[in-house]
């Protein structure tokens, strides 16, 4: 029995594979990185074998240490189950979930609704992370991500949120200025706002490879907010989504009828942080928030689309 690793120990060997670093590892468990190195060079002493490879970019999980991981992953799981088990945490949610979500999703549409849920359950802390790509779980950035591309390797629970349309919208005052636009061809002529091309969180932000051509970008940025604020001060068209304009009374849709591109969302969360019941709670009112506001996401309310299948990637 005595050559059992210690549980603090394995903890110190996850947060190492998650961040990469003994300093991103210190910060993230408020110890001096000297400790972590001390404690990661115990753990391998009493397996008897390397976990990981050092080099100047920082530490790589071995070939043993990936086969360490899962079992790490499982005890850590267990650990928070029984914490939340013991404490009575049955009816109210308590504790953090840091919660990844495009800036423009997050700031118009998750921001809002969570004011709700905090209020239900006082002991609930949420960190909305809304980042310039999408987070990154692997390394639990975050415990549950909102994202385009739902992963195909590792054990995630993994649902479809929600499918929803971008349309071409327009200020009224820039289409006043321009020549009209009646049918697909005209589009061509005019002037667009877009994303930064090599600076792209996904391929699947590539939503102007749909129109036909190569449009005449105006104006670049990384994230969707700066792109309707400038569409709606008259500099171009811009292709977004209907809860991302809905403050913008100005912009104004263009061929709705003849033009969209159709995106996804996804929820993502780690298999063994899914099954506690504050990371259940924010995931469910994100699923329900988007069943009952069906007109956030497509202009046509009749042709949503929703998967309700919940599955396991492992």
């Amino acid at each position: 029995m005595s050559n059992l690793p210690e549980w603090t120990d394995l903890r110190f060997f996850l947060e190492l594979a998650r961040s990469g670093t003994l300093s991103g590892t210190s910060r993230r468990l408020s110890v001096e990185h000297t400790t972590v190195a001390r404690r990661i060079d115990r753990l391998e002493q009493q397996l008897g074998t390397t976990l990981f490879d050092r080099s100047r970019e920082g530490y790589q999980l071995t070939e043993m240490g990936l086969s360490l991981l899962p079992h790490a992953e499982a005890m850590e799981s267990a650990a928070l189950a029984a914490t939340e088990q013991l404490a009575g945490i049955q009816v109210s949610a308590r504790g953090l979930v840091r919660l990844g979500a495009p800036e423009i999703f997050g700031t118009q549409v998750i921001a809002p609704m969570l004011v709700g849920l905090l209020n239900e359950h006082p002991d609930l802390n949420i960190d909305l992370l809304l980042l310039p790509r999408f987070a990154n779980l692997a390394n639990r950035e975050a415990d549950i991500g909102v994202m385009l591309d739902p992963p195909s390797t590792g054990r995630y629970m993994v649902t479809k949120m929600a499918t929803f349309r971008m349309y071409l919208y327009g200020s009224k005052e820039y289409l006043a200025r321009h020549p009209p636009i009646r049918e697909h061809a005209d589009i061509a002529r005019h002037e667009f706002v877009d994303y930064v091309q090599d600076r792209l969180a996904s391929s699947e932000l590539n939503f102007f490879d749909e129109l036909g051509f190569t449009p005449r970008r105006r104006l670049c940025c990384t994230g969707m907010m700066a792109q309707c604020e400038a569409a709606a001060m008259g500099l171009g068209l811009v292709l977004a989504p209907p809860y991302a304009v809905r403050n913008h009374h100005n912009l104004v849709p263009v061929l709705e009828d003849q033009f969209h591109a159709e995106r996804s969302f996804w929820l993502v969360a780690p298999v063994d942080l899914y099954r506690l019941q504050r990371v259940r709670v924010v995931w469910n009112l994100l699923r329900e928030y988007a069943d009952k506001n069906l007109p956030l996401f497509k202009n046509d309310e009749t042709e949503i689309e929703f998967s309700r299948t919940r599955k396991s990637f492992e």
